[in-house]
């Protein structure tokens, strides 16, 4: 009988097991040093923007569609319509726009898979019962009355700090998001569609008799009666609003999108943004070649995965995200083609930090010095908390690996933001403070429930280990202290932590873990017991750990067990050894599971999302994630066992 000893590999092939991933992912590194794996979402996104192409009218792109098609084929569910991670349940948002897109690029409403699509939708209360944004984009394509849309007038843009809605009282996201739309519904236009395609057949009811519209689960009922009779008001009140305080309204709103416009990575460097600035300059009638309108347009097509037989949309990039990742797993690796490889990454991501620029952030807090990172190539108005902590260890760690002294200033200015940017509350959002206006979730437009920007287990405990990392101390610092008490009254129950940015209580509890032990705290604490103890409870029997989108819903009733992939396996195995458990049964089950399913190239297959972009709403598959985060778990097993330590000096 085999026991756990015989499935964990000796360290000499461990080695070899290492050296595979090393050789693949540095070979995967662009000639300038940095890395950009592929960020996928779900259907929505490559949907949105087929149908972008045809509200404007665009040439069109037989090849382009032809391949968007493959793709959207390819991740329809079992369940005829599309979810909204790999193998999830099915989506009723992100099915009616897949199915539109399929249709408008020519697919027969009568070929199976769109029957079948169409069944489900119809099943699910059809369209009509979708969310807001898919609703929005309906209304502009005439499928559905305005009214089915909640009402935010553009006049928003000219409300006082004081009022309770305000833009800079909602997260970076939905500010960038929000600002063009409220043009598009000042100014109600319509899809040029010039193949008139429409898409009746996803309605139980015609839509101009529908008169309730479906509100977020997450909405208390009584936000709900108070803000649905403000919409109401709002829908017989604005056609009498004065035209000079709408036409500067308007002028605000394209202020606002024209000074954060971002070149050619984008307004906001996210595709919903992008894509709304493109609608809203066409809404007002822009030349095809005037330079803001072209800059937005192109900044969509860098976010293109085009290939041989298939093609989508990305989200967004995260090649600041991807460098400073894989720069950790190969400082970690340590051989030297491995620090060479860090160290180039480094040299990449140095000249990016923001300096220049106080972005919104700033409106919170005005007197910090600008000193983040953003997650994109560039998006100097959104620097956020989590890279910037992230490329500061790394700057750090290579600088003490080099010279055996912190690195200079750089990694000072990155340590005076993240402070300045912490929360009253103590923790720290990714990428403003005090985002906590919690009834303004509440509002029609908020159905996704993603409007803010709070403080997060996971941001915090990343704050928590840089800072950690850079020598402060619960005696020393009084906004350290403050970010381990909040850390640590966000436990749950059962022993983990929530994880916001990552999928989902393994992503929180490993975060909150290495922030722990880099901070040194005491293994045996009741508080890293309770996690380690959880984090072996839920360990699948093939050795390695899962866990799906579905952690997210609002009945959750305790951890359900998924597939296990490599990067959760990674995060439980970091999480474990961060805190001492580098010799439990446990680790040497997860470091077989990772040794036994790399494959031929060195790295590791990965077909489910492992990380979040909203709970509930957006989930998102790092391509980079199944290739840094195994290796990096690897090499600091290898490591702690070779120098029989309780923990390395990095904590993360």
């Amino acid at each position: 009988m085999s026991t756990i000893a015989d499935t964990v590999p000796a360290l000499d092939v461990l080695e070899r097991h290492i050296s595979a991933a090393v050789k693949t992912l540095v070979a995967t590194q662009n000639s300038d040093g940095h890395w950009c794996f592929e960020l996928e979402a779900d259907a929505t996104i490559p949907a949105e923007y087929v149908l972008l192409r045809h509200f404007r009218g665009e040439d069109p792109d037989l090849e382009l569609e032809r391949l968007f098609g493959a793709y959207l084929r390819r991740i329809q569910g079992a369940h005829g319509g599309w979810p909204l991670f790999h193998e999830g349940g099915f989506d009723l948002s992100a099915s009616v726009k897949a199915y539109f897109a399929l249709k408008m690029i020519g697919d027969d409403p009568d070929a199976p898979h769109m029957r079948s699509a169409r069944a489900a939708v119809l099943a699910h209360g059809g369209a009509a019962r979708s969310n807001v944004f898919t609703r929005f984009l309906l209304a502009l394509y005439g499928a559905i009355p305005w009214r089915g849309v909640p009402t935010m007038p553009v006049e928003i843009m000219l409300l006082p700090r004081w009022f309770p809605f305000h833009i800079t009282k909602i997260s970076y996201w939905a500010r960038t998001v929000l600002v063009p739309l409220l043009v598009l519904q000042a100014l109600k236009p319509q899809a040029r569609n010039p193949r008139q395609v429409r898409i009746d057949e996803l309605f139980v009811a015609p839509p101009e008799k529908v008169r309730d519209w479906p509100k977020g689960a997450h909405q208390s009922w009584g936000w709900i009666k108070f803000f649905g009779a403000i919409d109401k008001l709002l829908k017989l009140t604005e056609p009498y609003f004065p035209k000079s305080a709408r036409r500067r309204a308007i002028a605000a709103a394209v202020a606002f999108v024209t000074e954060r416009l971002n070149g050619g990575d984008g307004l906001g460097a996210i595709y919903p943004a992008m894509a709304n600035a493109v609608l809203m300059f066409d809404a007002l009638g822009y030349p095809r070649d005037h330079p803001h309108l072209v800059a937005a347009r192109q900044s969509i097509e860098r976010l293109l995965v085009v290939k041989s037989d298939e093609a989508y949309c990305q989200p967004c990039v995260s090649p600041v995200w991807d460098t400073a990742l894989a720069a950790h797993a190969l400082l970690e690796a340590g051989d030297a083609k491995s620090v060479e490889g860090a160290r180039a990454g480094l040299a990449w991501l140095a000249p990016l930090q923001v300096l220049d620029v106080k972005g919104d952030w700033a409106m919170q807090r005005p007197d910090v010095q600008p000193g983040g990172w953003a997650f994109q190539y560039a998006n100097a108005h959104y620097p956020d908390l989590d890279d910037t902590a992230v490329v500061a260890m790394a700057l750090d760690r290579a600088e003490r690996s080099a010279h055996g002294a912190p690195a200079g200033a750089a990694v000072a200015r990155a340590r005076e933001w993240v402070e300045g940017l912490q929360s009253r509350d103590g923790g720290w959002a990714a990428f403003d403070a005090d985002n906590t206006y919690h009834y303004l979730n509440n509002i029609p437009f908020a159905d996704h429930g993603a409007l803010l920007d709070p403080p997060t287990a996971d941001v915090t405990a990343r704050c928590v280990s840089m800072l950690a990392q850079l020598g402060e101390t619960i005696e020393t610092s009084s906004v350290f202290a403050r970010g381990v008490q909040l850390l640590l009254a966000g436990q749950e129950k059962d022993g983990s932590w929530y994880g916001r940015w990552g999928m989902n209580y393994i992503y929180g509890t490993w975060s909150a873990l290495c922030a722990l032990g880099c901070a040194g705290f005491d293994d045996q604490s009741p508080h890293i017991r309770r996690a380690v103890e959880w984090l072996c409870r839920i360990q699948n029997p093939d050795g390695g750990w899962g866990e799906s989108g579905d952690s997210y819903r609002l009945d959750y009733a305790g951890f359900r067990s998924a597939p296990s992939t490599a990067s959760q396996t990674a995060w439980a195995l970091l999480g474990l050894m961060a805190v001492g458990e580098v010799d439990h049964p446990a680790v040497a089950r997860g470091i077989a599971y990772l040794a036994a399913n790399q494959t031929q190239d060195g790295l590791w297959r990965e077909d489910y999302h492992t990380a979040t972009g909203f709970p509930r709403v957006f989930y998102l598959r790092y391509h980079g994630y199944s290739k840094y985060f195994p290796l990096w778990a690897l090499s600091r097993y290898r490591n702690l066992k070779r120098a029989n330590s309780r923990r390395s000096s990095f904590g993360m």
